[in-house]
């Protein structure tokens, strides 16, 4: 049986101290294998931010371990880190964080570059990722002259171009349409099962559930099991119904929401919202 790619035991990130401390990831255990497609999926709050930042080694826990390769990320000195991420991570924003003066090529290049690898085999290793992202005919083209769906594909390129063991990705299809999102998605799923990569995704999109091999809801900064979830029929994200969860009775059922705002909408036109798509059903 294959080691897990990354293993995280007892995670925890506490911000403040006494009667202001803000416990914003609680106890995290989390496993991934090598190739597995992990969807990370919470209200706006929960501590999914925290954990990725966590899990990229860009933030410190407060408790807890998080190995990689054999290296404890969580005792590594801060001045090995840097190298650390850029032999072992890959990471893909929302924003796509291309360098706007850069092409394409020029993009994941540099990356190459940080991971050691520079000259004619770092080109070759940069236009060897486009093409496999199916850009070999963008090679040249700077941020502004590509969709969106081409820079998240530039971005998941670069976050390739070290041959990570883990991919992390925060909101990969936020800034895309529904089209190019799945279109992001199923190309994350690809790499996943070709080369093998972990991928770990903090998301609301609830469309990448369907290349995920496991959804884990993040509250509170704690995991929650799924079938305790109810969908919230404004927005339709998973919430755990709870004394302090924004609800509302209508027609003899309490339907449940992940804000304030959602609960207000619902309330103003219960019936649009109820209609064909039936009631707030358990996950």
């Amino acid at each position: 049986m294959n080691s897990p790619a990354i293993s995280v035991h007892h995670l925890t990130k506490t911000f403040g101290e006494g009667r202001i401390a803000v416990h914003a990831v609680r106890d995290v255990d989390l496993d991934v294998e090598p190739g597995e497609v992990v969807l990370i999926m919470g209200p706006s709050g929960s501590g999914k931010t925290t954990l990725l930042l966590m899990l990229g080694a860009m933030l410190r826990p407060t408790a807890g371990s998080i190995m990689i390769n054999g290296i404890e990320l969580t005792s590594t000195p801060e001045r090995q880190l840097p190298a650390l991420r850029a032999h072992h991570l890959g990471f893909v924003f929302q924003d796509f964080n291309l360098l706007s003066a850069l092409t394409a090529l020029e993009n994941v290049e540099l990356a190459c570059n940080l991971a050691g690898t520079s000259g004619r085999p770092a080109e070759d290793r940069a236009i060897e990722l486009l093409r496999h992202v199916g850009l070999g005919e963008r090679l040249h083209f700077r941020p502004d002259q590509l969709s969106g769906g081409e820079k998240q594909r530039v971005a998941i390129a670069r976050a390739l171009a070290n041959r990570p063991t883990l991919l992390l990705a925060d909101e990969p299809t936020a800034n895309l349409d529904s089209s190019h999102g799945r279109d992001i998605a199923r190309l994350l799923l690809q790499l996943a099962r070709e080369q093998r990569c972990s991928i770990v995704i903090v998301s609301h999109d609830d469309r990448l559930r369907e290349i995920a091999d496991r959804t884990l809801w993040l509250a509170d900064g704690a995991f929650r099991e799924l079938d305790t979830m109810v969908v919230d029929p404004v927005c339709a994200m998973n919430v755990r119904p709870g004394d302090i969860t924004p609800h509302y009775l209508y027609g003899g059922t309490t339907h449940w929401f992940c804000s304030q705002a959602c609960r207000n909408d619902f309330a103003e036109h219960p019936e649009s919202y109820l209609r064909g798509a039936g009631q707030a059903q358990r996950c």
